[in-house]
């Protein structure tokens, strides 16, 4: 259940299974579609506020937040579980969607590597219409409710080096079951996401309106080079306005 106990100049406070979560909403004038942030795992929603703002701009509500464990959150990160997060994403998609000025019909999310996991499972139980992923993680379905910090990082490792099929991942399940539009940004040397996961996730998406593939060929998993920032702020923000743009042409 969603308990907003705070709004104040855009900060918003929920409380999902009794552990607090902080998020930032962004309202631009004249809003229509809306964009949820997923942040990966060890980061927060300070990594997505720029980039929440630029879209802000383009008339979408946008909201970041912080999972439980990250930043604020009283919970201990190594007591999360791959539940939890999920528990957490759909909370804050339900708040996003439930703010007045909202399409639910256009609706996205923007996750980064378990961020971008945990919105390809969304997808399987919330109405979602362009899923944006930048590095997407995958991780075996088995431990589903063993905390995420805790799983066999070698049979993780294992796991991402062979192409994985949605018969055998609830993730790239969800994926092929998506029908709106896609985009996955690659980093060309990612030490912990390997082709063989972009690929896997690639083919997953059989069934979607548009797939758009895009590879920054010298960033790292963390992209921690500005200019590789920019790049991948340009191709986010171009993608979006397109999809927007052409949402907004189905309105008239």
């Amino acid at each position: 259940m969603i308990e907003p106990d705070d709004v104040e100049e855009g900060r918003v406070r929920l409380s999902v299974d009794g552990q607090k979560l902080t998020g930032t909403l962004l309202t631009p004038e004249a809003p229509v579609p809306g964009f949820l942030f997923v942040h990966g795992w060890g980061g927060d929603q300070e990594e997505d506020l720029g980039l929440a703002e630029d879209l802000a701009r383009l008339g979408c509500i946008c909201f970041t937040f912080d999972l439980r464990g990250h930043a604020e959150s009283d919970a201990s990160r190594d007591e999360v579980t791959r539940q939890n997060g999920l528990d957490d994403v759909t909370a804050a998609y339900d708040y996003l969607a439930s703010q007045p000025l909202i399409d639910p019909g256009a609706i996205g999310v923007i996750g980064t590597s378990y961020g971008g996991y945990l919105s390809a499972l969304l997808t399987s139980i919330r109405d979602v219409r362009w899923l944006a992923l930048r590095v997407p993680a995958l991780y075996p379905d088995e431990h589903w409710e063993v905390p995420k910090a805790k799983l066999d990082k070698d049979a993780v490792r294992a796991y991402r080096q062979q192409l994985r099929t949605p018969q055998e991942d609830k993730a790239l399940s969800a994926c092929a079951a998506f029908k709106g539009d896609v985009l996955i940004v690659q980093s060309g040397k990612d030490d912990r996401i390997p082709p063989e996961v972009i690929a896997s996730y690639q083919a997953a998406f059989k069934d979607a309106n548009s797939f758009s593939h895009r590879i920054i060929a010298e960033a790292t998993h963390a992209m921690r080079d500005p200019a590789h920032q920019r790049l991948y702020a340009t191709l986010l923000i171009n993608w979006v306005e397109e999809m927007v743009r052409a949402s907004r042409r189905s309105y008239r």
